[in-house]
Order: structure tokens, then C-alpha cells, then sequence
């Protein structure tokens, strides 16, 4: 009879201990600059990419190719999305229009959970999400000539990493 109830007592915490493990939740964050941008016209708000900047776009869904992205982010000026849209159109993606000074990180990070999002932003909002995203505020604004950063955070639970490659 005692050994019945060791092994009912094992088999419930057994149980009990593998339903209560923690799920793993994985959400990886690529983070990049809109491609290089007209500056023809400086009265030019929302600018085209140049030529230079539609080849950079496209560089980048190529050197991406082998990540099987969820989801595209874009703030909503022709230079980030033609930016976004190599990397979208390759991997069937609709792009997600997002605003940057009206971001709500907590509702970010639950449409993006377990996701894998690629994110086009400017030299201003691209380094404040990263840091938003990190909990800290490791990253400064990028310069004006700088095209080349790739940030990419991965959020496991409560473990963040963070890392920023140039690619030219």
C-alpha cells in the first residue's frame, strides 16, 4: 500500500510539474535604418529611396532570405516602406504601418509574440525601439550617412539579448 501511494505521489507531481514548466516564448527583433534617401529636394518631407537606396532594400531581403519572418513594420513614408517591401514581398507579408512616437511597447510585444518582425524605422526611432524593446538605454541615435545597422533583439522569457551588426 505504501508503494502505491509513492507512485500515485509521483505520478501527480510529475504531472504537476510538467504542466506548471514554463513554456519557452521566443520573439526575435530585427531592427534596421530605411534605406539611402533622395536629398534632391530638402523641402522634401517624405522623400523615394535613390537608386543607390532600392538596391541597399533589396540587399537586405537577400542577405535575410534564409529567416522566416511573421510580420513587416514600417512607419509610413515611401523611404521606410520601399525600404520594407523587398523583404515583405518575398515572404508574402503585408506591411504593418506603425507610428513611432505613438508606439505602445506592451501592446507591441503581445501582437509580436513569439514572432519573428522585421522593423524599418529612422535614424531617430529605430535606436529608441531597440532600447525600449532592451529595457535600457544602450543605443544612441544613428547618424544621417549610417544605412548599414542591423539591430536584432531576441526576448526568451525574461532573458533579452542584443546585438548590432553593419552590413554594407
Amino acid at each position: 500500500m505504501k508503494y502505491i501511494f509513492l507512485f500515485v505521489f509521483q505520478l501527480v507531481f510529475i504531472q504537476s510539474y510538467s504542466q506548471n514548466k514554463i513554456k519557452e516564448q521566443t520573439s526575435t527583433y530585427y531592427l534596421i535604418r530605411h534605406a539611402e534617401k533622395d536629398r534632391s529636394d530638402l523641402n522634401n518631407k517624405d522623400p523615394h529611396l535613390t537608386e543607390k537606396g532600392l538596391i541597399r532594400a533589396h540587399n537586405w531581403a537577400n542577405t535575410l532570405t534564409h529567416i522566416q519572418f511573421d510580420a513587416v513594420y514600417s512607419t509610413n513614408y515611401y523611404r521606410t516602406k520601399e525600404t520594407a517591401k523587398p523583404l515583405a514581398d518575398s515572404q508574402k507579408l503585408e506591411i504593418t504601418i506603425y507610428d513611432p512616437r505613438k508606439i505602445e511597447l506592451n501592446n507591441f510585444l503581445k501582437d509580436t509574440l513569439e514572432k519573428t518582425v522585421f522593423v524599418v524605422g529612422h535614424s531617430n526611432t529605430i535606436p529608441n525601439l531597440v532600447n525600449l524593446l532592451i529595457g535600457n538605454k544602450k543605443y544612441s541615435l544613428i547618424e544621417d550617412t549610417n544605412n548599414s545597422n542591423l539591430y536584432i533583439v531576441i526576448k526568451q522569457n525574461k532573458t533579452i539579448t542584443d546585438q548590432i551588426l553593419v552590413i554594407d
